[in-house]
């Protein structure tokens, strides 16, 4: 049976039991706080659990893209090495929200097991809940009798709360889950140890293959636990697990999912795959991180996050550049990979996430750079590990750490490279500068999130602000404080408000609160999942009484409004000028300018430019009315022909914002003008790249374009008074060809010094006991060029020879050093390795470069005679 099979059966499985088969959502978690990364089936539905949204159905099921770098069973570092690590991986489930429970979740994982994926029922142990008297749990006793309908009592397994009681993390919900674990083993090994000693032990071959969890709590900031509204089943099925199960196979790499990937590896490579777990088996350690990074990275980028040095983004960047180490280091490749396997990975999942075949050449670009730029990294990272200073055989945990964060190269690789020189590196000096980062990084986003304090039990939020800018009638259901670096936020919710929250690309309102005679100050308007949250300066005295008073920020709302309606003008445009490849991939845009980020992959010209302003412009005087349509069934709004972006995650029901059905059509939750000549007018104001295959496109619109050109005119009339010049253009021009005159007569006058120099230097030269020649002076001129003609043609006369030159420019000391090829060679001399260190104990700066010739320098010009003169000390 095909892994397709497998999938397809479970889905129709559930479908048969009246279950709602629901897409996956993004990898990514955009509108989650608490995640960077969808890391378990149930989290895109955590709001249907807590009651804060309601499901599209009692009872559904999908397989959902999830990805894990950390926690039990999900370090990075271990994948590769074994057969069940994975980043990404499909979470096979189903769902029950308040309608069935244990019953009929558990008959039916037992009956979809054993008679459709035909697992044998000797090889199947099930696990329930024991208890926990500490937090006064009890057995689970109703799973227990159910399993004794199909499975004997020898096979049923009670586990403690750290095995059978399942949370999503500190808060949140959770409940008691009873797992159903397969033993893989052969039969002369079952028959020799008995299956259930080895359930929950950490056996390769008897894993858990599926867990079902009884959602009956609400984990709290404090620790204790609360009832949910409704009791309900989450469940989750690993599926590359279920594919070693039914495809009988050793591990689930060798499943059919990774052949297509470890043949074009075998060919790009010329190295064969065997399935060794040898942690010695690089070549087969290689291929499995290559592959199972590949699809972590290329799923995350079609989902809408790219690559980067921060948050989500240098996780993915972080995994792809451990898959690149692998190929580089242990396939002996040493040009972009991953890239040429993305088409590969794209087809076997085009039947069920379309997202990534749909956006290959962009994802594959994107891809692509990244390999580019780290292996570029790479070869550095070699260089810069060369001119370490290694004393005692041993790189210093400050070095390799320095290695890491400054020149991103991994400390495994610098083990590698270390002990292929007979090195040593200090593991414990490495691992605690890493902790030293990592206890300043938790310290600078230190949070803590109280409990929500209920004050009205109302699940949904009622938006507003489409229609209405100030209401009369709200009342806050629930409120919490949340303390940041110490300083507390408070957070309320209100049944309905006119506040739009950050979403969209676009920023969240501000405005006023009034309860009675108390006004308060809203700070900012943001959502978590499906719940509005409005930031305040304080708490009203009287929160739980008073009906409150909602006043948005009308100015700052309405220019908000310009630039959100001015983004899908662009949009437009763009796909007009560049081509229809055009696809948004990301946005900000607040009261004052407007940010657009859009894959197309070389820079835009300045006529593109220019023609791209003019249409937006003709938009915008052809003042085109908005068409809204609001609660539009999906199906519809596709088959009109909006524009929907890749990494969205879209109800069954849409907004569709209109501005003439033969120009722009987008499915958008934001706020949009009326009319678009209330935009104004648009400028655009730079035009740059921010990723591989991303351009990004800054503007300002209405009052901001007014001052934005109100500014070049002040600063136009400005350049013309200082140059005093009606032709401006002839006056810069003629200030240019000036400073060119300048700077050659400048340049003819040091040449001139350093010649007339040379003849007095050669005679300074003095000879060392080693019979080196050495000379060290300061210079009256900087120019580093100069300095190093200079050098070079003394050296090339002299011979055998180390030349220290010292020079001034502004406050600035500068260190420089010519050492002879021989001396090098011979003796290890190197110049960049003296100027550097010479630069930080003296200047108070730092430098290199070459082993014959570097240049540093410094803030510190007191010492710059010593540290010329230190360099005799090398000698």
């Amino acid at each position: 049976m095909t892994s397709r099979d497998i999938r397809r059966q479970f889905l129709e499985f559930f479908a048969s039991k009246d279950h709602k088969i629901i897409p996956s959502a993004p990898m990514v978690a955009k509108s989650d706080p608490t995640l960077m990364f969808i890391n378990s089936g149930m989290a895109p539905l955590k709001d249907f659990f807590l009651g804060n949204q309601t499901p599209p159905a009692k009872r559904v099921a999908d397989t959902q893209k999830c990805l894990r770098v950390s926690g039990k069973h999900n370090d990075l570092e271990d994948v590769g090495f074994d057969g069940y690590h994975h980043t990404m991986f499909e979470m096979l489930g189903n769902w029950s929200f308040g309608d069935y429970f244990k019953k009929d979740a558990l008959a039916w994982s037992w009956e979809l097991l054993t008679e459709v994926y035909k697992i044998p029922k000797d090889r199947l142990y099930v696990s329930v809940f024991k208890g926990d008297e500490k937090e006064k749990l009890p057995f689970d006793q109703e799973a227990f009798d159910t399993w004794k309908q199909f499975v004997p009592e020898d096979r049923i397994l009670p586990f403690s709360k750290k095995e059978n009681f399942w949370e999503m993390g500190d808060q949140g919900p959770c409940g008691p889950c009873s797992e159903i674990h397969v033993d893989l083993r052969s039969d002369a090994e079952r028959a020799r140890v008995d299956g259930k000693t080895l359930v929950n032990n950490d056996h390769p071959d008897v894993i858990e293959i599926w867990n079902n969890v009884f959602m009956q709590f609400n984990r709290k900031a404090d620790g204790s636990l609360e009832e949910l509204p409704a009791k309900s089943v989450d469940t989750g099925m690993g599926f590359e697990r279920l594919c070693r199960a039914v495809q009988g196979v050793a591990s689930n790499y060798d499943t059919d999912l990774w052949l297509p990937l470890f043949n074009l590896l075998e060919n790009l490579s010329g190295k064969k795959y065997t399935g060794s777990y040898d942690p010695n088996a690089k070549t087969d350690v290689a291929m499995r991180v290559v592959a199972d990074h590949l699809r972590a990275v290329s799923f995350a980028i079609a989902d809408g996050q790219m690559p980067d040095n921060t948050g989500a983004g240098y996780v993915i960047r972080r995994i792809l550049r451990r898959a690149v180490r692998y190929y580089y280091s242990f396939l002996d490749l040493k040009e972009p990979v991953l890239y040429r396997l993305c088409p590969v990975l794209a087809e076997e999942f085009s039947d069920v996430f379309p997202e990534l075949k749909a956006q290959i050449d962009f994802v594959s670009k994107v891809i692509l750079e990244e390999e580019k730029s780290f292996l570029r990294t790479l070869e550095s990272g070699l260089k810069r590990f060369e001119n370490i200073d290694i004393q005692n055989k041993t790189v210093t945990g400050e070095q390799a750490f320095e290695l890491l964060d400054t020149f991103g190269f991994p400390i495994d690789l610098t083990r590698l490279i270390a002990r292929e020189k007979g090195y040593s590196v200090d593991d414990a000096g490495f691992d605690k500068a890493l902790a030293e980062q990592k206890a300043r990084s938790r310290k600078d986003a230190a949070k803590q999130v109280g409990d929500w304090l209920v004050l009205r039990d109302e699940s949904d939020v009622e938006f507003l602000g489409y229609d209405l800018l100030e209401t009369h009638s709200s009342y806050v259901t629930k409120y919490r404080t949340v303390t940041i670096k110490g300083e507390n936020q408070y957070q309320l919710v209100l049944n309905r408000t006119p506040f739009y929250p950050e979403g969209g690309g676009q920023v969240g309102d501000q405005g006023w609160m009034t309860f009675g005679a108390e006004k308060i100050r809203v700070l900012d308007t943001k959502k978590e999942n499906t719940l509005v949250i409005h930031i305040v300066e304080k708490l009203p005295e009287n929160i739980e009484d008073e009906s409150v008073v909602c006043r948005v920020d009308v100015l700052r709302r309405r220019l908000t409004e310009s630039n959100h309606s001015a983004t899908h003008l662009l949009h437009a445009a763009l796909r007009s000028v560049l081509g229809t490849h055009v696809q948004q991939k990301g946005s900000y845009l607040d009261d004052s300018a407007l940010r657009f980020d859009f894959q197309h992959f070389q820079k835009v010209g300045d006529d593109e430019l220019a023609q791209i302003e003019q249409i937006v412009n003709e938009k915008i005087r052809e003042n085109i009315a908005l068409e809204e349509a609001r609660s539009l069934p999906i199906e519809d709004a596709k088959k009109s022909g909006a524009m929907m972006l890749f990494g969205e995650k879209y109800g069954e029901t849409v907004r569709m914002i209109t501005f003439d059905p033969t120009y722009s059509r987008e499915l958008c939750g934001g706020c949009h003008v009326s009319h678009t000549g209330k935009i104004g007018y648009f400028k655009i104001t730079a035009e740059s790249a921010v990723a591989a295959g991303v351009r990004r496109i800054e503007a300002v619109t209405a009052a901001g374009a007014e001052q934005y050109v109100s500014r070049l005119e002040t600063e136009l009339a400005a350049i013309k008074n200082v140059l005093k010049a009606k032709d401006l253009v002839k006056g810069i021009s003629d200030l240019q060809e000036e400073n060119k005159r300048l700077q050659k007569e400048k340049e003819h006058f040091i040449q001139d010094q350093a010649n007339s120099l040379r003849d007095g230097l050669r005679t300074q030269f003095t000879t060392l006991e080693s019979g080196v020649q050495f000379l060290a002076t300061i210079l009256p001129f900087s120019d580093v060029n100069v300095i190093k003609t200079l050098a070079s043609e003394l050296e090339r006369e002299t011979g055998n020879c180390v030349i220290a030159f010292g020079s001034l420019q502004a406050d600035k000391s500068q260190l420089s050093v010519k050492i002879s090829d021989n001396l090098v060679k011979e003796k290890g001399l190197n110049a960049g390795t003296i100027v550097r260190e010479l630069a930080g104990k003296y200047l108070k700066g730092g430098g290199g470069g070459q082993p014959g010739f570097a240049t540093a320098g410094g803030s510190d010009t007191s010492q710059l005679k010593a540290a010329v003169e230190a360099v005799k000390g090398y000698l």
